[in-house]
């Protein structure tokens, strides 16, 4: 057998229309044949009769002269044999005794084949042989004008006339079979000539080969490939794409947005949005997709984690921003270190101590207003240079004074998260306006939930493109050093979607806009209410 694909099913298609014509041809053959035969016996079945039932027949059978060479009935049957083309046509009478013969030698002869079915009033047609050969034959009895039976007719056609009709009709068959087989080679040439250009002129054992190497390649690599057929359905998702987007193997099959759902990431997959290196989040994950339409319709789309490179990109910018602080600090506090100088030189030490006072009080005052309202380590650290930096950019940022959040953070590293992204945007949003300011409000709601809400005195975000804003990519800000924006948002409202909360955006009070974020399970219980429930519980038991 060859190698290549398309030569093994052009050899397999060949054998198969070659077998299929012959087996056809002969099975019409077959029928064929024994339809010739059945015409034969019919035509000298009819032969006979017309014979036997021809006038005076009876009476010259029944004459006492007997059989001979130059009788009535032998010119009867010999017209009749010459007008029919019969091979014979052979009259006896009731002894079996032949009364004409194409050979005037046997008339007078007992007939050759038994003809005790036709003299008993049958009528019989088959293939048998006789004196003359083999041939087709019709037997009939002879009746008198009262139904007595005086003698038979016997019709043979000679057999070679058939066969020869049969021969005659097979090269019309074998025509047309090869005609047939013909536009089936074609066909077939055709078939595997497309067959060859799908596989590339590849050999069976290539393809297994190339599908080895490309589950080893799919599954093997650190970049998460999902394919789509050209009804959107998933048609292959490797192990790092199932971990980016949360699927499993039996979603292979299923309609893209029927295993994502409704969003961004189904949007970019599916091709709605279009464009290189578009990014998306998923499940907290920060994505970068590529979609590569394929020729039948479908689509291979390539994804990348991005999350730990944009983590690092903020962290970078945070840096960058506290790098600024701290070199204006520098300035700040040696131009601090000169005045408290110049007031030691002139001798004016009472002033020197209030000065130097007034400037440490004022920090640690903001840092401690800022601890003891928000108990949680981490997020008031944030807060902490949050307001270090917001001074900096001569915004003041405020923590309300109502604000009050107990160290009980079951995740302090995504409440941080939102916080920053939150209190971030809105010093972007009211640097460089009138009297800049950033408020900052934590309240615990419903036992375990916190209710965060940050308001700024910026130009505040129209009505119409309040929702617009949580989309990943969407930026009113241009791109940072490290990559893009439109991140930040998307990632708050994931993360309070995820942990089953809100995120709101409105005008605050005073104008601005104003951003509500209700997480309802992001507190521990309360270990103090829990003891006083299980002691009420203990009490009412021990009462009953």
């Amino acid at each position: 057998m060859p190698r290549r694909v398309f030569s093994q099913v052009l050899v397999m298609q060949l054998a198969i229309i070659t077998g299929v014509t012959a087996l056809v041809t002969g099975l019409f053959l077959a029928p064929l044949s024994a339809e010739f035969d059945d015409r034969a016996t019919q035509r000298a079945l009819a032969i006979a009769r017309s014979t036997a039932v021809q006038p005076g027949l009876p009476e010259q059978l029944r004459s006492p002269g007997g059989p001979s060479a130059d009788g009535p009935v032998q010119e009867r049957a010999e017209r009749v044999r010459r007008t029919t083309g019969a091979s014979y046509v052979v009259i006896m009478d009731t002894r079996g005794i032949r009364w004409s013969h194409p050979e005037v030698r046997r008339i007078g002869r007992y007939v050759s084949t038994d003809p005790a079915r036709a003299l008993a009033g049958h009528e019989v047609r088959h293939i048998d042989v006789g004196t003359l050969g083999r041939s087709a034959r019709g037997k009939v009895p002879v009746r008198d004008d009262e139904g007595r039976i005086v003698g038979a007719v016997s019709v043979g056609i000679a057999y070679d006339s058939v066969r020869e009709r049969l021969l005659g009709a097979v090269p019309e068959l074998l025509a047309y079979a090869g005609g047939a087989l013909g536009v089936g080679v074609l066909a077939a040439l055709l078939v595997s000539r497309r067959l060859q250009r799908q596989t590339h002129d590849l050999a069976f054992s290539d393809i297994s080969a190339l599908l080895a190497e490309r589950e080893a390649m799919l599954h093997g690599i650190r970049e998460g490939v999902v394919a789509l057929d050209g009804a959107g359905r998933i048609r292959l998702v490797n192990d790092e794409a199932q971990r980016l987007l949360d699927l499993a193997p039996r979603d292979a099959g299923r309609a893209l947005e029927e295993a994502l759902g409704s969003g961004r990431t189904a949007d970019v997959l599916t091709g709605r949005v279009t464009g290189r290196d578009l990014l998306t989040v998923r499940g907290g994950r920060v994505l970068v997709a590529n979609r590569m339409p394929t020729d039948d319709g479908g689509a291979v789309v390539t994804l990348r984690d991005r999350t730990e490179l944009e983590q690092l990109g903020r962290e970078l910018d945070s840096s960058r921003v506290l790098v600024d602080a701290l070199r204006a600090q520098d300035h700040e506090h040696a131009n601090r270190l000169h005045v408290l100088l110049g007031l030691l030189e002139l001798e004016l030490y009472d002033e020197a101590a209030a000065y130097l006072s007034e400037v440490v009080g004022v920090h640690r005052a903001t840092a401690e207003q800022i601890t003891g309202q928000v108990r949680d380590p981490q997020l008031a650290a944030l807060l902490v240079g949050k307001a270090t930096v917001a001074a900096e950019r001569d915004v003041a940022l405020r923590v309300r004074s109502g604000t009050l959040l107990p160290d009980r953070l079951v995740d302090a590293r995504e409440m941080v998260t939102v916080v920053g992204n939150l209190v971030d945007n809105a010093l972007d949003a009211a640097a460089g306006t009138a009297r800049a300011e950033v408020g900052v409000e934590l309240l615990p709601a419903g036992g375990t939930g916190v209710r965060l809400r940050v308001t700024d005195s910026g130009p505040g975000i129209p009505p119409e493109r309040r929702e617009q804003v949580f989309a990943e990519g969407w930026s009113t800000k241009p791109p940072p050093a490290h990559g893009r924006r439109g991140l930040g948002l998307a990632l708050v409202k994931r993360l309070a979607e995820r942990h089953g909360g809100i995120v709101r955006v409105g005008e605050a009070p005073g104008g601005g806009a104003e951003f509500t974020v209700e997480l309802p399970d992001a507190l521990a219980p309360d270990p103090a209410v829990a003891d006083r429930a299980g002691a009420a519980a203990g009490g009412t038991d021990g009462a009953a």
